[in-house]
């Protein structure tokens, strides 16, 4: 079960979050539940995979919004900066950012079934 401790223990800034959320814990680790399950995450690898960097960046900017609003900080971090290099469409290999999403988004899902 997903609880505030384990969300601090990963890393998430749940003070910034809970004020954003009224200081309301059980709708904040609702949101949190419902951002690992986001489509986004499917839909940023699968343009990336394609060169769609148009569907990635839409993709990638809207996980931006979802994962920072909740301040997961370190799943935060790789989805800013894969939104940055889209918005300009660089064509580069993204497989080690991916990576890195892939794995903090897997240490969420941990903590949501531990």
């Amino acid at each position: 079960m997903l609880t505030l401790d384990k969300l601090k223990e990963y890393g998430a800034d749940t003070e910034d979050a809970l004020a954003r959320c009224m200081g309301k814990e059980d709708f904040y680790l609702m949101l949190v539940g419902k951002a690992v399950e986001d489509s986004n995450f499917k839909s940023l690898r699968d343009a990336i995979e394609t060169k769609d960097y148009d569907g990635a960046f839409s993709a990638a900017h809207a996980l931006k919004g979802i994962v920072s609003n909740l301040s997961l900080t370190p799943l935060s971090k790789p989805v800013i900066e894969i939104t940055e290099l889209l918005r300009s469409r660089t064509d580069t290999d993204y497989t080690e950012l991916l990576a890195d999403i892939d794995e903090q988004k897997s240490r969420l899902e941990e903590l949501m079934s531990g």
